[in-house]
């Protein structure tokens, strides 16, 4: 690694610029102390790319809304304007909605994603707060705190309604993708820092994948080393997520003055919308990458491949049956013409005037099954089946419902919260209601505590996993990057507060085969959340893999944690200093980084971890907490890092 030129006095920009965005770090400088060498973050580059509805839409047309004052002109918000969609709904979701279909605009109206930083910080400024509007805000409160140059920070936000292929296709973003990161390489001199938060990390995985059909083969990694250093992926559904399921059936308004119907409505006309369904991770598809090379290029379908494990295991890797819907008595042999194949006796144990209830296992969701059965009962199937053809099964580049392997970069992270209640499972009812009110969801499956749990009370039949997801991507799924770890795996289990290192287990070179799940033996004081790391020991030389467990971090407020942002500020100071001494940072200390670290000790009535933190009251404080800030120098305390 270079040994980069370092400028005195900047410390705090050098520290914010990895906290603030992934480790995005440029634009500052720090000294490390008398007799050290220096080192410079300048050239460095973050860039985040944001989940699914973390983008800012505006219109790019006029629309006249009727009975309304506001109307719609361009670049005005749409999505997320929250006085037009209070006072012209209708009106609204001509702007939102897309053809199901073709993915073409309302021909009404149309909206495209914003751009720059200001595109992911807040949804709804000054109207909607919390974790529906605000996005990124935080770290880039983090960013200006410290002084970090804007142009080391770089947003790439994208149309999230759209498919992968569609991104491209009518955007060219994979293409603006590759040249984002090309320009970082110019400006800063240096790889840059990729930071996905949910689905971004299904759009970078896309990326991935599509580089290699623009690269030549031997050129691939190469263009991968020499741009990015390391590959950041917080919350990443990579078996999918089951409220996609939850949101296409029955509809979820995540907070907005909508009925669950219009959400549906509104949910089904994105393609993108498909992309989070959960799939097996025993079923692969055929390599489209060699098939471009020996058959020539467009429009081959993925066939799908499922080893032994898919029908040999339950549940496809699940802990339950992930779809259980009733519907009506069936009216002839021809009423389910999508599984006859599957079910020639299905209406054998059907009793005249009863509904029956059938059962969907993630690889029959993914794969259109459930879809297919249903569409006699629901009139959007048919446009679903459509989309899962035509943008998933036949996409030019790969299925993204298949299972992720690790991407070929030389340091990846992948972090996630545990330990909350998620949803893992539905039954269905039909409402008697049109479409899109005509399913109703009976009963709720969940994972708490290493169980599963029905909100009916009833028991429920499965295997539950080794601990509960983020309380919208189950366990499984965020946790199959471990299956990326060696042979070889040092687990640390340290509480997210500061503290001294008293209370850190450890346990060293750790056995695990790969493919598997990696579950510590390790013990928990109640009412103490602990962070639990995952380091490869024995991986790939020049490469690392590391997996961060974080107790009840909810999945969409996990990239304001500070916790979060400590943790990879911490990993990037001593990955980049050039007398680090492990290849990993240390956990035996946590010590104060900022001000808003430091807090006052009731019970000593001093502040907390005196050696860093004095009480220096400035005018404004209304609390002793307020005035207990930092000493002048962190030098001391990033020494411990090392």
């Amino acid at each position: 690694m270079p040994r980069w030129r370092f400028r005195s006095g900047d410390l705090a920009c050098a520290m914010a610029i990895a906290v603030a965005t992934a480790a995005a770090m440029g634009g500052a400088a720090a000294g490390v102390g008398d007799g050290e060498a220096e080192f410079d973050y300048r050239k460095l580059s973050g860039i985040i790319i944001p989940g699914f509805a973390s983008t800012q839409l505006r219109a790019w047309s006029v629309l006249d809304c009727p009975y309304s004052p506001f109307d719609f002109n361009p670049l005005d918000s749409v999505w997320l304007d929250s006085t037009k969609l209070f006072s012209a709904v209708n009106c609204w979701l001509k702007c939102m909605l897309l053809d199901p279909y073709n993915q073409t605009d309302h021909p009404e109206c149309k909206s495209r994603p914003d751009s720059g930083l200001s595109a992911i910080t807040e949804l709804d400024p000054g109207y909607i707060t919390g974790p529906l509007s605000s996005i990124w805000k935080e770290w880039v409160k983090w960013c200006v705190e410290f002084g970090i140059e804007a142009n080391a920070i770089i947003a790439v936000p994208y149309d999230w309604r759209l498919p992968p292929s569609m991104l491209e296709e009518r955007d060219l973003y994979f293409h603006k993708l590759k040249l984002t990161f090309e320009i970082a390489l110019k400006l800063r001199g240096g790889p840059s820092l990729v930071f996905a938060h949910s689905m971004g990390n299904n759009v970078f995985r896309y990326f991935l994948e599509w580089l290699k059909l623009e690269i030549a083969p031997k050129h691939y990694i190469q263009w991968l080393d020499k741009h990015i250093h390391a590959y950041f992926a917080v919350g990443a559904p990579l078996l999918g997520s089951t409220e996609s399921i939850r949101a296409t059936l029955s509809g979820t308004t995540s907070g907005l003055p909508v009925s669950e119907g219009t959400a549906r409505l509104m949910f089904n006309s994105f393609a993108a919308s498909l992309w989070l369904l959960p799939f097996s991770e025993y079923c692969k598809a055929d390599n489209i990458y060699w098939k471009h090379f020996f058959e020539g290029k467009g429009g081959y379908p993925h066939r799908q491949q499922c080893d032994e494990r898919e029908y040999t295991s339950e549940y496809s890797g699940w802990p339950t049956t992930l779809v259980s819907i009733e519907v009506p008595t069936v009216r002839g042999m021809d009423a389910y013409p999508s599984i006859m194949d599957l079910t020639d006796n299905i209406t054998s144990s059907m009793e005249c005037g009863k509904p029956t209830l059938l059962s969907f296992s993630a690889r029959e969701v993914s794969d259109g099954t459930l879809f297919k059965t249903i569409q006699d009962y629901d009139p959007q199937s048919k446009a679903l089946i459509h989309q899962l053809e035509k943008y998933y099964q036949g996409d030019p580049v790969l299925n993204p419902l298949t299972p992720w392997e690790r991407p070929p970069i030389k340091n990846v992270f992948c972090i996630y919260g545990i330990d909350s209640k998620t949803e893992v499972g539905y039954y269905f009812a039909p409402s008697g209601k049109p479409y899109p009110d005509n399913w109703i969801i009976t009963d709720v499956i969940y994972e708490f505590e290493r169980s599963l749990l029905s909100r009916s009370g009833h028991s429920v039949s499965g295997k539950p996993n080794n601990s509960s997801g983020d309380g919208t991507v189950s366990y499984n799924s965020l946790s199959m990057c471990k299956h990326w770890l060696g042979p070889k795996v040092n687990i640390t289990r340290a509480p997210q507060a500061e503290h001294d290192g008293s209370d850190l287990q450890t346990s060293m070179n750790v056995e695990h085969n790969h493919g598997q799940d990696l579950f510590p033996n390790m013990t928990r004081a109640p009412h103490v959340k602990y962070i639990t790391y995952f380091e490869d020991a024995e991986s790939i030389p020049g490469w690392r893999t590391a997996v961060w467990e974080l107790d009840k971090a909810n999945h969409r407020n996990i990239v304001r944690m500070p916790v979060v942002m400590r943790e990879l500020w911490l990993e990037m100071w001593h990955d980049m200093h050039p007398y680090s001494k492990s290849k990993f940072v240390t956990k035996a200390f946590r010590g104060p980084l900022r001000h808003e670290d430091c807090h006052w000790d009731y019970s000593k009535a001093r502040c907390a971890f005196p050696e860093f933190c004095e009480y220096r009251y400035t005018f404004g404080d209304v609390h002793l907490g307020m005035s207990c800030r930092l000493k002048n120098s962190s030098t001391k305390l990033l020494r411990q890092y090392l």
